[in-house]
């Protein structure tokens, strides 16, 4: 394609390298994309607060897709642009019928409340576990560290508590599968549902957001803001969470560590995230 008017980015597996970090040789690309006023934008199904480290990092201040295309949200302004929930009742049902096929699920909640609203950011029941750890500190083991943030055990709170509030995504965890068998499980059970169900990590957790929302039409809402066309769209990613996104945008670039289907629709393939793969491809246009 011709040089891409907007650039996206996935985050984790894809943006940073393995220890999450954003490298010297990608901050500098992002920096050149940036100076020929082309926008740079993070899609990610991190939450808004997951978001703000990586763009400090990178340089970033515009618009980040944030939650699996869930919420867009402009990092300068520090605001909620849109935001996209599934009601209590959906939450409820759709968590009740899969717990009917597999007992041992735990589940938590995300949400993106659009003004100073109390209710928590993030709920857990009991035993939910995020497979990430606490990546960049925001939610950390309970008395460890004194960055920002709540510990972990302040989020958890009963199921009827992380089920009665709209929510921007609801993660599902069991310790006993794969997140692709654990997909497949959900889509089985929720049928006709009308919610999106998708992964961006193996290791037993699935994400569901409301019907129709995915990285491509957060992506596609910020392309309105700027009127920027899609063909004009270059994106990169490598998980399931990623793959309407890459279909969606003109030249969609897999990284060479990305899930097997991700491969399969990606356009391209780049090197790894270990390797600068996104930063190898723009090093063709800017």
């Amino acid at each position: 394609m011709d040089r891409p008017k907007l650039v996206a980015s996935d985050v984790d597996g894809t943006l940073l390298d393995p220890l999450e970090k954003v490298t010297p040789r990608t901050a500098a690309m992002i920096a050149k994309v940036l100076a020929s006023s082309t926008p740079f934008v993070l899609v990610t199904g991190r939450p808004p607060r997951w978001v703000t480290p990586v763009a400090r990092a990178a340089g970033l201040s515009g618009y980040a897709v944030c939650t699996n295309g869930a919420a867009v949200w402009d990092l300068g302004a520090d605001r909620v642009v849109s935001a996209r929930d599934v009601d209590p009742l959906q939450l409820g049902d759709v968590t009740h019928a899969l717990r009917r096929l597999l007992p041992d699920i735990r589940v938590a909640a995300e949400r993106t409340p659009a003004d100073s609203s109390s209710l928590a950011v993030f709920a857990t029941e009991p035993g939910f576990r995020n497979p990430w750890g606490h990546p960049t500190g925001i939610d950390r083991p309970k008395g460890t560290g004194t960055g920002g943030g709540m510990d972990v055990e302040d989020n958890v709170v009963p199921i009827a508590e992380v089920l009665g509030h709209p929510a921007t995504k609801l993660l599902i965890r069991h310790h006993g599968l794969t997140s692709g068998e654990l997909a497949d499980a959900a889509h089985s059970v929720l049928n006709g549902a009308g919610l999106e169900v998708t992964y961006s990590t193996d290791r037993g957790l699935i994400e569901l957001s409301a019907a129709g929302v995915t990285k491509a039409t957060g992506l596609a809402e910020v392309c309105e803001l700027l009127d920027i066309p899609a063909a004009r769209v270059v994106a990169f990613g490598d998980m399931p969470n990623d793959l309407e996104m890459l279909r969606w945008s003109g030249h969609g670039v897999a990284m060479a560590n990305a899930h097997g289907d991700v491969l399969t629709a990606a356009d391209e393939v780049t090197a790894r995230n270990s390797e600068d793969g996104v930063a190898q491809i723009l090093e063709r246009w800017f």
